[in-house]
């Protein structure tokens, strides 16, 4: 359970790091709102996943390939 965790982690870290050097680089200011606003809305659906898949684990259902 803790592998979607720390998967969720660098993910908001490398979200951060990257759009925000983005923002740095770029002078306009409605490509800096977008640079803003893009990895806000990535951040809140892998946290979104994050949750469902740890819903999944507690469930019992570790392996969600078995059942395809």
């Amino acid at each position: 359970m803790i592998a979607p965790v720390i998967i969720t982690v660098f993910l908001i870290i490398y979200f951060i790091i990257y759009f925000g050097l983005l923002i740095f680089a770029i002078d306009n200011l409605i490509i800096r709102i977008l640079l803003g606003i893009i990895p806000l809305i990535l951040g809140a659906t892998v946290i979104g996943l994050c949750i469902q898949r740890i819903k999944e684990i507690n469930e019992g259902e570790e392996d969600d390939l078995g059942k395809y």
